[in-house]
């Protein structure tokens, strides 16, 4: 757990140094690598292969990128299997139904866990002081993912039991940026309005902008 910890502390504070939630960036990351590993290094794994067939290959959103990586011959080999289950329900007229979730949202939602109870752990812990310095200093959580945060706490997550207290710090910073999201929300939507270029004109860049930090907070990515 200690270098599973050590890991962890220093990719999250390489993510916040970085623009937008610093967990997204993390899953997307982690994510990209999976799915390089598993083309190049265990397209042979029965396991793998049996849980990428059952779900009928990645999901539309993970899948959409396959063309761009350099192994053909495994994109060929896993779609091959997934095309013989679909041409073998169609044959019967049957509509092909998956038996097991996409493999990269399966691990995008075991690293949300990971990272999700080790901020509720390590906002209280002994590098607390300096884990709040730098995420602070983020944007912080979208609110899909400080939802989990706080459903993770409530309702434990793997070995984490339930009923873990977030480190008031943590929903401070949240709270109070959300907060301040919505006045800018606001303040860019009420100087939007006929008559008030002038205003307008006075918004720094980011609330001329706003729009597109409330629709990246809202849906995280």
């Amino acid at each position: 757990m200690a270098v599973e910890r050590h890991i962890n502390f220093f990719e999250l504070q390489k993510a916040c140094a970085e623009p937008s939630c610093p967990l997204c960036r993390i899953i997307a990351a982690r994510a990209e690598r999976y799915i390089d590993n598993m083309l190049f290094e265990h397209v042979s794994d029965r396991g793998f292969r049996a849980h990428y067939r059952a779900a009928g290959g990645f999901c539309a959103f993970h899948a959409r990128n396959l063309e761009s990586f350099r192994d053909g011959l495994a994109v060929a080999i896993l779609g091959r299997d997934t095309l013989e289950d679909r041409l073998a329900s169609l044959k019967r007229r049957g509509i092909w139904k998956a038996q097991r979730r996409c493999p990269v949202c399966e691990e995008q939602e075991r690293i949300e866990g990971e990272y999700l109870t080790f901020l509720i752990e390590a906002g209280s812990g002994e590098h607390a002081e300096e884990l709040r310095e730098f995420f602070t200093a983020s944007d912080g959580l979208c609110i899909p993912h400080y939802e989990k945060l706080l459903e993770y706490a409530r309702h434990g997550h793997g070995i984490f039991p339930r009923g873990r207290t977030i480190p008031r710090w943590l929903i401070a910073f949240h709270e109070s940026r959300f907060e301040e999201l919505l006045r800018r929300t606001g303040q860019f939507i009420e100087f939007s309005a006929y008559g008030r270029q002038a205003e307008f004109a006075g918004l720094s860049e980011a609330d001329k902008l706003v729009w597109k930090e409330l629709a990246l907070t809202l849906r995280g990515g």
